[in-house]
Formats: structure tokens, sequence, C-alpha cells
């Protein structure tokens, strides 16, 4: 099997089952024209997201990595009318992207770019004592996804759904030896989920146009 294949695989389930529309094809060229790195979740990938969020009948989202908003536009669909999403980004120049791109897409009103440090931002909504989210989607700097998951425990509820992308980085997860601080932050946050007992967990490979990576599911069961 080639990733032409993959490639090919993933233009026949979108032209099926997701159909891109207007705002959202915006929201990549908007991106690319920007100059931001052409990492965003694929469109199947989006639509699962969504699926997700709305089969747990998510009211709040949380999203630690914003890009170019492409992700944060899926999940802002899933929400009802009145739900709130809130978008951890680093970059000033990607987020201004991301907010014109949510705007046009028409969730600019309830989707919420917070920018700066994501550990910062995570730290004050925990001071803030915010009302705990019911997804949350972790796509950002790989080292520092522990970090972040030890904060989004402190922002969820029995039954927050967390889910973590690009966990499986072709294969290299999966070297015990590796140096690579992305693959090593990566390790730790499954072996995290795994030894927590408040955490059932599992993780599945993919394959697409984004190439050979995957995405790991853990369930909130128990917040004492």
């Amino acid at each position: 099997m080639t990733e032409a294949i993959w490639t090919q695989m993933d233009a026949y389930f979108k032209d099926q089952l997701v159909r891109e529309d207007p705002a959202l094809q915006a929201a990549v060229q908007s991106s690319d024209a920007a100059g931001l790195p052409s990492i965003q979740i694929s469109p199947t990938e989006g639509k699962f997201l969504m699926l997700l969020a709305r089969a747990v009948a998510a009211r709040r989202i949380l999203e630690i990595g914003t890009l170019g908003g492409y992700s944060t536009i899926w999940l802002a669909r899933a929400l009802p009318a009145a739900g709130r999403l809130i978008s951890c980004e680093l970059n000033p120049a990607f987020a201004e992207v991301a907010r014109s791109n949510l705007q046009r897409a028409g969730v600019g009103e309830f989707a919420e770019v917070r920018v700066g440090r994501a550990s910062d931002t995570l730290s004050k909504l925990i001071a803030e004592r915010a009302e705990p989210f019911d997804l949350i989607f972790i796509d950002a700097d790989k080292d520092g996804y522990p970090d972040y998951l030890t904060a989004a425990l402190k922002l969820s509820r029995s039954g927050t759904v967390i889910v973590a992308d690009n966990v499986v980085r072709e294969g290299r997860v999966a070297d015990a030896s590796t140096t690579d601080p992305n693959v090593r932050g990566l390790r730790r946050y499954i072996e995290m989920i795994a030894a927590n007992p408040r955490l059932s967990a599992t993780a599945l490979q993919t394959v697409g146009e984004r190439g050979y990576d995957g995405f790991a599911l853990a369930l909130v069961c128990d917040t004492d």
C-alpha cells in the first residue's frame, strides 16, 4: 500500500461523506496564503471530530492548538446554540488568520481564540474554576502533551472525552530509545494515560492524505 492510495481513499471518502463547504475550503486557502504550515487535520478527520463532539452532546469544547482554525470550525459546528469553544494559539499571526476564518464560517461569536502559551491559558482557566469541558482536542507542540494532559484533567468531568492528535509519528512513538523531544513527549503522554485510573483510553493508527499517524482517545471515568 502506498501514500498515493491512502490519499485516493481520503478523496473518495471526502467526496462521498464529507463534502467540504466553501467556508472550510476558504479556511485552508487563506491559511496557505498567509504562509501558515499546511499541517491542519484532513477533512475526514475534521468530520470525525465533529461527529464525536455531537455524539457526546458537547456544550463546551477546549482546543489546544488553533493554527488557522480549520479544526476549530469543525468542532464549533458540533455545538448547540448556547455552546462555547475556547482555542489556544501561541502565534498571534496564526490567531488572526483563525479568527477571520471563524467569522467567515459563522462561528466566530461562540468560538474564541486565546493567544499566548497554552500552559498559561490553561492555568488561567483552572484558576478561574472554569466550567468543565465536554471534549478537549490536543493538537499542538508534542513535547507539551504531558503538561496539557495534566491541565486537561483539571478542566474535565466524568464523561469528558480527550482526543490527542499525531500520536504515531510514522511509527516513531514505538521507539523506546528515541531522543526526539516530540516523540518522547508523546510517549510520556501515552504512559500517563495508561497509568491514570481515571482514564479509559485507546489509540488508533491512521493513514491518508496526511500520511501515517494516529490519535489517542481517552474517556474521563471518575473525577474524584
